[in-house]
């Protein structure tokens, strides 16, 4: 398997999720949920550095999480910044997989099927296919269908060869949606390896909530 690093992106304020404290340091089932993320990676056999890339504001909260695991460096002005600063600290390592903060319960079976996709392709990415039926809207009204077929729910981590990524970040004008956006500007194909329903990003409240039972089922209880 090839020498790879993981980029945890993990600067964001995440006012959505509501709480006192960025969703990355709410606790999850008695553990800050970026140590759940961080734990993933740095657990891999595939991975062989692992960078976190905090806001400024979060320098005294790295003791609440195995700093010593990480390269520890800090975000920009926008999340293309922060993976911009991330990816610059990778060392020694061929491919490197971005990974966002608020997705704590990525498998290493996801992880392995990104990895083992990067063998033989420029990026690969998880995904899930849209299965539910979708409207256009305005007003609260329905006003149209749109296909699903050929529709995919986007998912991280996103893994790309290094230089080749760091080269389409530099290249890139902004305002990308994920890092896949980014590497096809720049000519990359990507390819889809299956996604999780259990990988959510946390956004919202309740997501802590789901994120919880999905931990309690995994452990049994």
């Amino acid at each position: 398997m090839t020498r790879a690093a993981a980029v945890i992106v993990a600067a964001g304020r995440g006012v959505r999720a509501g709480g006192d404290v960025p969703k990355q340091w709410r606790n999850l089932a008695g553990r800050p949920v970026v140590a759940y993320t961080l734990g993933a990676f740095v657990e891999h056999p595939g991975i062989s550095q692992v960078v976190l890339v905090l806001h400024p504001d979060d320098a005294d909260r790295v003791t609440e999480v195995a700093a010593d695991d990480a390269t520890v460096v800090y975000g920009g002005a926008d999340r293309a910044a922060s993976v911009a600063n991330g990816l610059a600290a990778v060392a020694n390592s061929e491919v490197v997989l971005i990974h966002d903060v608020a997705r704590p319960l990525v498998t290493a079976t996801t992880i392995t099927a990104v990895l083992d996709a990067l063998e033989q392709n420029a990026g690969a990415a998880p995904a899930l296919p849209v299965t539910d039926a979708l409207w256009t809207g305005n007003d609260g009204l329905v006003t149209g269908m749109q296909r699903r077929e050929g529709l995919y729910r986007a998912q991280t981590p996103q893994g790309f060869h290094l230089e080749a990524i760091r080269a389409a970040h530099a290249a890139h004008p902004g305002g990308a949606a994920d890092d896949v956006e980014v590497a096809r500007a720049h000519g990359l194909t990507v390819a889809i390896v299956p996604g999780d329903e259990d990988n959510l990003k946390i956004t919202l409240p309740a997501d802590f909530a789901r994120a919880e039972r999905i931990l309690r089922g995994r452990d049994g209880h």
